[in-house]
């Protein structure tokens, strides 16, 4: 069976119980691995160290690790990071809680200056957005913007839509819920109570029923064992009564043969409780004291079982069970889409129908309303009904159930059956169907986003199947060839070596022209007035675009360690790529535009001395003498991965940096915000590298957006 990777709902109801012990820890600091691994460093006065790992890529976990197994430091902390330590240094952890019965965890902090919660969002592309006491959202991993809610900087966080708490859920809802299903218990289970197919598994082994068993033939003796299973589940995760179980698989060894000594184990799932479905399955089981010990485990020993997988140089991957596993998904999610289809058009006709019957649906409701303001009970109502059926009386006749507990009535109309609110009048209803379908369209829409990202992932798939055998064909024609670094396929290598380099201009904003020179540019004031003091020599160009708010671009002749030589004569291939820089990293970018105009002097002709009347601000100065004009100058901005003679993200104009990366994207002025165009190119890097570790530790998000323009941004190819 396939190793698990993500947290289930259940695992996040244990879990909120044990990390409750650590209220009252001190945060000493944050740090943010690539896009999705937040760890926060803490001091807990009884138990010393506390190290709590927030991980909602690939994997998506949220538990404590032991100090020896935290990764190491990032060399410089991005921007996330640094808004968490200033959020949370020296704060108090107060308490978590998950949301629902859903796959989020919320995080309270106190400090003297306010309140910070992080929820961590452990399901679909996952997040992990940070807010203040009022939820009003400081920043997130992911800008969520969809029909359903909106997750973004500066707006009030929204929760999904709430779904059923089989954990605190009456019986008679119990009841409700199986009985509008038109499936087996198993998949009722899994979908309807939201459990899950393991957990759904496991509760129909420990009630003794019939996984298979078709709701219609379950009766309320079926029932009753079933929601007992759940009571004894519920009362063991509010009681804190577990009793956790790290689960391996025995690998067969060259033979076959799986009870050999030489057979090796492997860890596939870690519970809060012994699971009697993997225990039938003959899985191996280690017990620990505590599931957050058993997490730390079972993670880590995850991350080993994986780096000791065969060398994919030796043996070649199952390309098509991973296709085969994304075409499986895709069409599920169809059949899903489908379902929402269906559902929303179901709701529609459910609500024309209560206009087509509009007087017998009113009868109804107003008999109920009168007789609720009569106080007479919900019980002696149902009995009039049902008197009023043997009597022949339509309205009597339409009513199929009433249900006190909810305030509401179910009748048959058009052959369907339609729940109504009794409080509400027939308007209210069917305006509240109608708001219920266009809810599953907007889920229906969710699906459809999530098909494409399983469509890119299929793509990404059969990319690394086509370099695969292209690479094998290679060895085959070139056996004898000496390795060239400069040939090197640095996508398909399964490790790419880091070799890093902060060279003395990383601070500003710079690129290597197509000629090999270097060109720097302010990202502020300051930096502006640095680089005209500091670092403008004879022989340098400076370029700046006619529009307000642009930077000082400085093409460099020589390195500021070697002599300067006003005789060097600059290539015009150079200067018009820093004339591009200049313009796409200006105003103009911001603006939308997708041009600009651009001038360049001469290094002796700028000045910071104003003549009389004249006054500079900072990070201005003044031309002296002829300008040469480079109009309609075009935005151009590519971010791309180096891989020789330094590992390292690199930007600017798309001819300068082609030919200097490994692999490069190529942006226009578009919607994305900076960091929102950041993370999409982050994961098309990822996507393109087999060795995705590296662009982990190499290509972050927060160094993407290092190089990219003022203002947003697209992908041009999208």
């Amino acid at each position: 069976m396939d190793p698990k990777r993500e947290l289930t709902s259940v695992d996040l109801a244990a879990i909120v119980r044990e990390l409750g012990a650590y209220e009252g820890a001190k945060v000493d600091k944050a740090y943010l691995y690539g896009d999705d691994l937040v760890r926060l460093k803490m001091r807990d006065f009884d138990r010393g160290r506390v190290e709590l790992l927030l991980e909602v890529g690939e994997v998506k976990r949220a538990h404590t690790v032991a100090p020896e197994r935290v990764p190491d430091a990032p060399g410089r902390p991005p921007q996330f990071a640094m808004m968490l330590r200033n959020r949370l240094s020296g704060a108090d952890f107060v308490g978590v809680e998950q949301y629902e019965f859903d796959r989020i965890l919320e995080f309270v902090f106190e400090r003297e200056d306010g309140t910070t919660r992080i929820i961590v969002e452990l399901f679909g592309q996952g997040n992990v957005a940070v807010t203040d006491g009022e939820y009003e959202v400081i920043d997130c991993l992911e800008t969520v913007r969809l029909k359903s809610r909106t997750v973004v900087p500066g707006s009030r966080y929204e929760f999904p839509e709430t779904r059923t708490n089989p954990l605190t859920i009456s019986r008679e809802a119990f009841s409700h819920e199986m009985d509008d299903s038109d499936t087996d218990v198993v998949r009722t289970l899994a979908t309807q109570l939201n459990f899950g197919g393991l957990y759904a598994e496991e509760l129909c082994t420990r009630a003794g029923v019939e996984k298979a068993l078709d709701i219609a033939e379950a009766d309320e003796g079926v029932y009753d064992r079933v929601y007992e299973a759940i009571e004894r589940l519920a009362l063991d995760i509010r009681n804190g009564n577990v009793d956790p179980r790290l689960y391996l698989e025995r690998e067969s060894d060259e033979d076959g043969d799986s009870d050999d000594e030489a057979a090796t184990e492997r860890v596939v799932d870690v519970t809060p409780f012994p699971l009697e479905e993997h225990e039938a399955e003959g899985l191996a089981a280690e017990a620990y004291d505590s599931f957050l010990e058993a997490l730390d485990d079972y993670f880590f020993r995850l991350e080993l079982d994986e780096e000791e997988e065969p060398d994919p140089t030796e043996q070649r991957p199952d390309f098509e069970e991973e296709i085969a596993k994304h075409e499986r998904i895709i069409e599920q999610q169809q059949g899903a889409i489908e379902g929402f289809e269906q559902q929303a058009e179901a709701l529609r006709e459910q609500a024309e129908s209560l206009y087509a019957h509009y007087d017998l649906v009113d009868e109804i409701l107003s008999t109920i309303r009168t007789a609720r303001e009569q106080d007479r009970p919900w019980d002696e109502i149902e009995e009039r009904f049902e008197e009023g059926k043997e009597r022949g009386i339509p309205a009597a006749e339409a009513v199929v159930d009433v249900d006190g507990s909810e305030g509401t009535v179910t009748v048959e109309v058009d052959g369907a059956h339609v729940d109504l609110e009794v409080d509400q009048g027939v308007e209210q209803n069917a305006d509240r169907l109608y708001t219920e379908a266009k809810a599953v369209e907007e889920k229906k829409d969710g699906a459809l986003a999530a098909i494409e990202d399983t469509r890119e992932d299929l793509e990404a798939v059969k990319r690394r199947r086509e370099r695969w055998e292209a690479d094998d064909a290679d060895d085959t024609d070139t056996d004898d060839e000496d390795d060239d670094e400069a040939d090197r396929d640095w996508l398909s290598m399964a490790s790419v070596p880091i070799r890093e380099n902060e060279p003395w201009y990383d601070r500003f904003r710079w690129f290597h022209t197509s000629d090999d020179y270097l060109v720097i540019g302010g990202r502020n004031a300051d930096q502006n007035e640095e680089l005209v003091k500091k670092y403008l020599e004879p022989g340098d160009k400076v370029l700046h675009t006619q529009a307000h708010g642009g930077p000082v671009t400085v093409l460099k002749a020589t390195d500021p360690s070697e002599s300067s030589s006003p005789d060097i004569e600059l290539p015009e291939s150079s200067i018009e790529e820093a004339a591009q820089f200049a313009v796409s990293y200006a105003s103009v970018w911001k603006d939308g535009r997708y041009a600009g105009d651009v001038y360049a002097v001469d290094a002796d002709q700028v000045t910071k001395t104003p003549e009389s009347g004249e006054y500079l601000e900072k990070g201005g100065f003044a031309v002296r003498g002829d300008r040469t004009y480079y109009r309609d100058t075009p935005v151009g901005v590519a971010v791309g991965i180096q891989c020789e003679p330094y590992t390292r993200v690199i930007g600017g104009p798309p001819s300068a940096i082609e030919d200097q990366a490994a692999t490069t994207i190529e942006l226009e002025p578009g919607r994305y915000a900076q960091a929102d165009a950041a993370k999409r190119c982050y994961r098309r890097f990822r996507e393109r590298f087999e060795d995705e570790a590296f662009v982990r530790k190499i290509a972050s998000p927060d160094r993407i957006q290092h190089f990219m323009p003022p203002g947003g941004s697209r992908i041009a190819e999208e």
